[in-house]
């Protein structure tokens, strides 16, 4: 006999001749421990056979949870931000959980923008908050912190450090990148850094400089981008051309990929040659940079693990297990070399 609707909990139960309450706690992570494996199987079995899908959202709402998790991200088309989101939605599906996107990238207001979706899914009765939005000032952030509820910042920290964070070790991925250009022979080297306004942005200036100190180099110059774009790394690096008229620089260390590929617009645009004339780098190894012409040398983060790690430090909170209200955690990144470095024009050995 065709069944006219999907199958309930109480046809399931009814099939196997067990309490609806049996099947409950079967069909539920936190609680399937609770059922003999041998009789687990069977509702298992009897689940694929009647073509039963449990229904999270309902039974979490009848229990008063709502097993959702707030995800705020600053602009989705940036493709630093799927492979982070397929970690976070991984890491909640495994405890029956799921993610309620909010993107805002309004940069006229992007402050408002997240306020409103804070409070649309706080409507919504999400559980806790993964935010990829933070800025070092961020007063609707903090106002959220102080309510009570819980949240895990991804990539960025709210520069008080009051907040549990997963980030990649910016510090670390400037020396790897001025390491790099440094052994390839350049000594005059240029920074496009990102908005100091963000964690990203003031941490990798700093671990730049610190980077080039340990040299004893002296940058060449530093011009930090309006935002992470393409068209602000453009404009950025115009501003790098004219001061190079006076004071030359052979290789640039950018802060994020879109500012570098922006770099490296304007620098075919004026006839300069990458890496011939000057050597790029980029930060976050994004998809799809072995595809550019030359293909970018760029710092790899780890997207996917920082989404996953987040995830799961946000679900330690709502569990109340100890060191998840305060933790941060630091991934390690690495270099990625490709064809936009090389050494500088009429170099000797290094």
């Amino acid at each position: 006999m065709t069944r006219s609707t999907a199958p309930t909990l109480q046809d399931l139960a009814k099939h196997l001749g067990v309490h609806k309450s049996t099947v409950s706690r079967a069909i539920d992570p936190a609680r399937r421990h609770l059922v003999a494996p041998d009789l687990l199987q069977r509702i298992e079995a009897a689940a694929r056979e009647l073509g039963y899908r449990p229904n999270h959202a309902a039974a979490a709402l009848s229990r008063g949870r709502s097993k959702t998790i707030g995800v705020l991200l600053p602009d989705i088309t940036n493709p630093v931000f799927p492979p982070i989101l397929r970690g976070i939605e991984d890491a909640l599906d495994e405890a029956g959980y799921f993610a309620l996107l909010a993107n805002t990238s309004r940069p006229e207001n992007s402050s408002h923008t997240a306020q409103v979706a804070v409070e649309r899914m706080q409507a919504q009765r999400v559980e806790g908050f993964l935010v990829a939005t933070a800025t070092r000032d961020d007063a609707w952030l903090e106002s959220l912190r102080q309510s009570g509820a819980q949240i895990v910042l991804i990539n960025r920290t709210d520069g008080r450090g009051h907040l549990p964070a997963v980030i990649s070790d910016d510090m670390l991925g400037m020396r790897l990148a001025v390491d790099h250009v440094v052994g390839l022979g350049h000594r005059q080297i240029a920074h496009l850094g990102g908005p100091e306004s963000l964690s990203t942005g003031l941490a990798r200036r700093m671990g730049f400089e610190q980077a080039m100190r340990e040299h004893k180099l002296k940058p060449t110059h530093i011009v930090s981008a309006e935002s992470y774009a393409i068209d602000s790394g453009d404009m950025a690096m115009q501003q790098l051309l004219a001061l190079r008229q006076k004071k030359p620089f052979t290789a640039v260390v950018t802060a994020n990929d879109l500012i570098a590929l922006g770099a490296l617009q304007a620098l075919q645009r004026a006839g300069i040659r990458v890496p011939q004339e000057v050597s790029i780098v980029g930060h976050n190894d994004m998809p799809l940079l072995d595809q550019v012409n030359p293909p970018l040398t760029s710092v790899r983060i780890q997207h996917y693990e920082m989404g996953f790690r987040a995830a799961r430090l946000l679900l330690d909170a709502l569990r109340q297990r100890p060191g998840s209200q305060d933790a941060t955690v630091v991934l390690r990144p690495q270099l990625v070399v490709r064809a936009s470095t090389s050494g500088p024009p009429h170099a000797g050995p290094a």
